[in-house]
């Protein structure tokens, strides 16, 4: 087994990631206000809540896709919030997208490569370090390493996808929305292997829908609702709690049993907007 990645800070109580205040705008519209979260070395936060919620835009204003309109983003102790995208990413501020982004006409070792060119190794030794750890990682990606990525399936797809940002070397990973569309069976193969990835000591940001998976594997979680965190705590802790049962896994508020939490959000959760935002119930108590 790899170690963990010698770029990845070991220290102290300061957090990696720690956002204040953010607001995002897409012209006239505010599409988050007021975001504050933390992301401390070696966690794995997650972010759950409807579509539309502001998950993904989070995590793009976080990579530098997205300006913010006001706020804070401060990495590893160094404010980045005028930092372009490319310097986040030398940075070490790594993202694999919602949708995977596989180049399609490359082939799998092609598609890992272009992680390395985005955040250059110091000697071959450290890219063969690298691209080992993904292989022992995704063992189906060595198989298949010469085979066009537009041609293998969503889960494979996935796989490639982690394992090209895997090859950056991040000190902060972010994953967004890595289950969406995968079958049951390869969705629990996924989360396996991100645990796997953050146990080895990468620092995980994940954007989900899967609550039941997400909130059982994070240290921590917040839950967003139009463009706002309104609860936060730990995952497991989450995962019990009534309101969120009631939200996001399928289970009444006053059920006695979890037997029947489902993998996906029940159907007001998945629901965006205003109208899918009644039909949950108050999170903020």
């Amino acid at each position: 087994m790899s170690q963990p990645d010698p770029n990845q800070p070991t220290t102290s109580g300061d957090p990696l990631l720690e956002i204040s205040n953010m607001a995002v705008a897409y012209g006239r519209i505010e599409a988050l206000h007021g975001i504050s979260l933390t992301v401390n070395p070696g966690e794995l936060v997650t972010l759950i809540g409807a579509n539309g919620a502001g998950k993904t835009t989070t995590m793009r204003a976080i990579s530098g896709i997205l300006p913010l309109s006001s706020g804070r983003v401060i990495f590893d102790g160094r404010d980045i919030t005028r930092m372009k995208a490319h310097q986040r990413v030398a940075a070490g501020i790594i993202q694999a997208p919602e949708g995977r982004g596989v180049f399609p006409g490359m082939t799998v070792q092609e598609n890992l490569d272009m992680g390395h060119y985005a955040r250059k190794f110091d000697s071959k030794a450290d890219y063969d370090e690298a691209l080992e750890r993904v292989y022992s990682l995704f063992p189906r990606l060595l198989e298949r390493r010469k085979q066009a990525g537009g041609t293998m399936s969503g889960g494979e797809q996935q796989m490639l996808a982690i394992g090209r940002a895997l090859m950056a070397r991040p000190r902060l990973l972010l994953l967004d929305e890595p289950s969406m569309g995968l079958a049951p069976m390869i969705i629990q193969q996924i989360f396996r292997i991100i645990s796997e990835i953050n146990q080895q000591g990468t620092t995980i940001l994940l954007v989900e829908q899967n609550a039941q998976q997400a909130l059982s594997r994070s240290d921590r979680a917040y839950i967003m609702e139009t463009g706002e965190v309104i609860k936060t705590g730990v995952g497991k802790e989450l995962l019990v709690d009534p309101s969120v049962k009631e939200a996001y896994l399928g289970v009444g508020a006053d059920s006695g049993s979890d037997t029947s939490r489902a993998a996906a959000p029940a159907a007001g959760a998945v629901a965006g907007g205003a109208a899918g935002a009644a039909e949950r119930p108050d999170l903020r108590k």
